[in-house]
């Protein structure tokens, strides 16, 4: 019978009380930016690097969320149009909605409830 040998290496990732790989901040953070430029789908991503989807997925989504959070809320302020002189004609006004529609009229009134309906 011949020699068994074997060989230690150690990854310096720790693991909890059921044998589970527990990863640093810094990795994890690392995994998240490597895959948002890699181009990959995150089963893809995350079977290349032999880290188990769900767990990933959670990384993801909890950076996505923390990222989010950061933004600025959006602001929206009234707007009161001067009156037009009823000799000249009617500004024309635009309105652009988030899904790239542009709603474009000269009565306030009518483009807003166009855009109510166009959101309903």
């Amino acid at each position: 019978m011949g020699a068994i040998e074997t060989e230690v290496v150690e990854t310096w990732d720790k693991r909890d009380g059921r044998g589970r790989k527990l990863r640093l901040v810094e990795r994890r953070t690392g995994f998240v930016r490597s895959y948002q430029s890699s181009g990959l789908t995150m089963a893809a991503f995350a079977r290349r690097e032999g880290l188990k989807y769900s767990t990933f997925a959670g990384w993801v989504l909890r950076s996505a969320a923390r990222s989010s959070s950061r933004v600025a809320p959006v602001r929206f302020a009234e707007v009161r149009l001067p009156i037009p002189a009823a000799s000249g004609p009617a500004p024309g006004l635009e309105v652009r909605l988030i899904d790239g529609t542009i709603a474009r009229g000269t009565n306030a009134m009518e483009l807003a409830a166009l855009v109510r309906a166009l959101k309903s």
